[in-house]
């Protein structure tokens, strides 16, 4: 594995963070605090042409892989995580899923519009009753004799909903139970019988809220199906579930770029604030809280970089290493951004400063495209049935 970046990555990242900078975060806290869509940044982003990385160059975007993804999301999300949210959901939500798994129709009437910022994407997955448990959804579709399908459904939790112009929807076809059967439409969300139920006060990613969405009767043609779910097997229930391992990725990029912005701020606080003629950086006690921050943020990201790295330039990152990644990421994150928040004290606990505003984000991915748990859950049960993840020190210990 590489350690160092490309020139073109190398090119990429500074290209990213100079845009945040100069577009995002001046206006991240207005965002936060009014709860409102950051449609400046969508216009940023569109402009930079920014969402284009991941869509293929046949349908107007760069072709870039997982690796390129992680480092604009990661730039993105040091400056304003709500903001990096929007690129997500481009790069690796029902678009990436749309290229990967979808049919022509599909693929031609939306990928030119992800490209080039045209239209938001959401993803419905979550339900009141459903979860983490997707199983255990009520969404279904009926045969309406036509050809074609009825939606019924209601998805809770679906980031950008209340904007996006088409939502990933995951439902039961007919004759499925449980997993059996599950599959996933795409669903144009100006379509009659699709409504915004509400959505969400959240603790943090505030300016990129949560919606609700019912489905009443939502007509769905044959070539809405991005993935038929088969009544008598869970194989495209399956295949769905580890297509995720590109949102896991994209979470655990974010949580490393919030927590590298609030650590980069924590050690120039600490630099720059004097007590009793001495800056705060002399005092060896915070040194090794900066020392324990950096070790745990670095550890995390060479993690998310096997993980990135494995999927190639056209596949999918491996279970187990996005698993391991996203739950490193997703802690380191809560760590250092809890860590940095006590380092600058009462400032640090004050929404006037930025730390405390990557907490309330980062707490939220946490959560998010499978919580920690979750993810523990996966690792462990597989490192008991004898899966090792890559690497040489690794054998087998059940042979």
């Amino acid at each position: 594995m590489e350690f160092t970046e490309t020139e073109d990555r190398s090119t990429l990242r500074k290209y990213a963070r100079d845009l945040a900078e100069r577009e995002l975060a001046p206006r991240a806290t207005h965002w936060d605090e009014a709860e409102e869509f950051p449609q400046e940044a969508w216009d940023a982003l569109k402009s930079a042409g920014l969402f284009g990385v991941t869509v293929g160059e046949d349908y107007g975007g760069m072709g870039m892989a997982d690796v390129e993804a992680a480092i604009v999301l990661e730039e993105l999300a040091r400056a304003d995580v709500s903001s990096a949210i929007l690129a997500q959901l481009i790069f690796n939500g029902p678009p990436r899923a749309i290229e990967h798994l979808g049919n022509q129709a599909l693929k031609d009437r939306w990928l030119p519009m992800a490209a080039s910022g045209e239209g938001l994407f959401c993803i419905g997955i979550t339900e009141p009753d459903a979860g983490s448990a997707a199983n255990l959804m009520r969404s279904h579709l009926t045969d309406d004799g036509g050809g074609g399908y009825r939606l019924n459904a209601y998805k809770n939790y679906v980031t950008g909903g209340h904007k996006a112009s088409a939502c990933l929807v995951w439902t039961r076809f007919p004759g499925g139970d449980g997993a059996k059967g599950v599959g996933a439409v795409v669903v144009d969300l100006t379509a009659p019988g699709v409504s915004i139920a509400g959505t969400h006060k959240k603790m943090g990613l505030r300016a990129c809220t949560e919606a609700e969405l019912a489905f009443d009767d939502v007509r769905i043609e044959a070539d809405d199906v991005l993935l038929a779910g088969n009544p008598i097997d869970t194989e495209a229930f399956k295949t769905l579930l580890a297509h995720l391992n590109h949102e896991r990725c994209g979470n655990a990029a974010m949580c490393l770029g919030a927590a590298q912005g609030a650590l980069e701020y924590a050690i120039r606080y600490m630099n720059e604030r004097i007590i009793g003629g001495r800056p705060l950086a002399d005092l060896q006690g915070l040194q090794w809280k900066i020392a324990d921050m950096a070790t745990q943020l670095d550890a995390a990201r060479l993690l998310l970089t096997r993980a990135v790295t494995m999927a190639g330039p056209h596949g999918t990152p491996p279970a187990l290493e996005t698993a391991m990644a996203k739950a490193a990421s997703n802690l380191a994150a809560k760590f250092v951004c809890d860590e940095a928040i006590q380092l600058l004290g009462g400032y640090g606990y004050s929404r006037e400063y930025p730390v405390e505003r990557a907490y309330r984000d980062i707490r939220g991915l946490c959560i998010g495209a499978g919580t920690v748990e979750v993810q523990r859950n996966y690792i462990g049960t597989n490192l008991l049935r004898g899966r090792t993840p890559a690497g040489g020190a690794w054998r087998n210990p059940l042979v």
